[in-house]
Order: structure tokens, then C-alpha cells, then sequence
């Protein structure tokens, strides 16, 4: 029996990236799972998943919007009756100068890192709390909590937030059985990463790719079913003590102290 085995999943921007490689190890953990996305592409990885043997059901919902939020967590009540498991992934980066880019580059990352989290736990936490309660995930990243590059002002704001968010929600439900947590991954090959890599070097971005990667002491980008393995357990009752916690998944990207000493 899968580890989450009789769980009701809820997760966003699942139609791609790490969303995707989550929602596809619930799956196969054996959960009943409710993907969300903006696009239509979310409804075609829900086909897959049952044509594969699995339980899944598409929602098109766009997180920024509190009132899709309800009605993403109606649809899941309406199919499957309770909801035990949020995981909020949906997210955006876009590279950026601080000084020249217009305020719209930072309101676009805050309605959906910041305000996407929040309206989904709204909306989604008292069907979890009427369950008898369960488990709340959420991706922030080592980007802005731990470090951060040029360009990544905005993202890094919006992510650094989610784990102060986290910690927060999580002492405030676990009176209601509801434990919150978050993973941090480094770099994962996604295609939110290859976008990146574009905008960095438009002439080869697999040059920035290679180059990302022999930074990571483990000498790779991460795989978003590497992080859906994280989201599981933390979802799951193997991790039935843990809440308000901030789990590093980075290859060990963020151990370096320096670039040369010892080499």
C-alpha cells in the first residue's frame, strides 16, 4: 500500500515542472489526485494519469484569484468527498533588474508566489480541518531564504516570504491537526529553469545550464519527481512530527562556502 494511499492530493501548477513530477509520485503513492493549473495542458496530464491506472482529476484555476481557489477546492469535495493533502507549488520566475523593471515585474511574482499560497490555503485548509486533519506543502526555495543571484529581486522576496509564511500557518493550525511545511529545492531541470537559462544566455542556454550544475556538489540539476518524493512524505504520516520545518533539497548547492578554497 502506497503511503498515501486513500489521501485526497491537491496540487498547483501541476500541469508542468515540478508540479507535474509531484503529482505523478502521489499518484503512484497511491493518492487521489486533483491537479491545478491556468492552462488547459492540466486537463491532458489528468487523462494520462487515469489512462496509466490512476485517479486523478484536471482543474483549470488560476491561484492569484481567491475565488478560483474555492472552487478548485469545490471541485475536489464535489469528486472525492474530503481533501487531505494541499500541496502548493504554483509559481513564477522572471529574471529582472531591480533598478529598470517596472513594478508590474514585482506585482506579478507577489499575486503568485505570495497570494496564490495564501488563497489556495485558504480556500483549501477548512475542508482539510473537516477531514480530521492532514498536511499542507509548500515549494518555496533556497533562493531568497538562503541566497540569491542577480535578478532574482523579485522571486527571491516572494520565496523568502513562503517560509516565514509556513512557519507561521503551521503554528496557527496545528491546534486543528493541519501540519504545514515547505521544501526548498535548488536547482531542478524544469522547464521554469530552461526559461531562466534562456533569458541568461539566449545564444546557449545550455551553456547556463552545464554551468549551474558544476556548481551543485552532487554535479546535477535536481528532477521534479525528486521533489514530488520530498512532498510525498512530508504529506504522508512518516512525517507525522514534523510541521513548521523548511526542507533543503539542492544537491548540496548551497554548501559551498567558497568556489576555490580546498581545490
Amino acid at each position: 500500500m502506497g503511503k498515501l494511499e486513500g489521501k485526497v492530493a491537491i496540487v498547483t501548477g501541476a500541469s508542468k515542472g515540478i508540479g507535474e513530477g509531484i503529482a505523478r509520485v502521489f499518484a503512484r503513492h497511491g493518492a487521489k489526485v486533483v491537479l491545478a493549473a491556468r492552462g488547459e495542458d492540466v486537463m491532458a496530464l489528468a487523462q494520462e494519469l487515469r489512462d496509466a491506472g490512476f485517479d486523478a482529476l484536471g482543474v483549470r484555476c488560476d491561484v492569484s484569484s481567491y475565488e478560483d481557489c474555492q472552487r478548485l477546492a469545490q471541485a475536489a469535495l464535489d469528486a472525492y468527498g474530503h481533501i487531505d493533502v494541499l500541496d502548493c507549488n504554483a509559481g513564477i520566475c522572471v529574471l529582472g533588474d531591480f533598478l529598470s523593471a517596472d513594478d508590474s515585474w514585482r506585482d506579478s511574482h507577489i499575486d503568485i508566489n505570495v497570494k496564490g499560497v495564501w488563497n489556495a490555503c485558504k480556500a483549501v485548509a477548512p475542508a482539510i480541518i473537516d477531514a480530521g486533519g492532514g498536511a499542507i506543502v509548500i515549494t518555496s526555495s533556497v533562493t531568497g531564504d538562503m541566497v540569491a543571484d542577480p535578478g532574482e529581486v523579485a522571486y527571491a522576496t516572494t520565496k523568502a516570504a513562503l517560509v516565514g509564511f509556513t512557519k507561521a500557518l503551521a503554528r496557527e493550525l496545528a491546534p486543528k491537526n493541519v501540519r504545514v511545511n515547505c521544501i526548498c529545492p535548488g536547482y531542478v531541470r524544469t522547464p521554469l529553469v530552461d526559461g531562466m537559462a534562456q533569458q541568461s544566455d539566449p545564444d546557449d542556454p545550455e551553456r547556463a545550464i552545464a554551468a549551474i550544475a558544476s556548481a551543485v556538489p552532487l554535479g546535477r540539476l535536481g528532477t521534479p519527481e525528486e521533489c514530488g518524493e520530498l512532498c510525498a512524505f512530508l504529506a504522508s504520516s512518516e512525517s507525522s512530527y514534523l510541521t513548521g520545518t523548511q526542507v533543503v533539497i539542492d544537491g548540496g548547492s548551497t554548501l559551498p562556502e567558497t568556489s576555490s578554497m580546498g581545490q
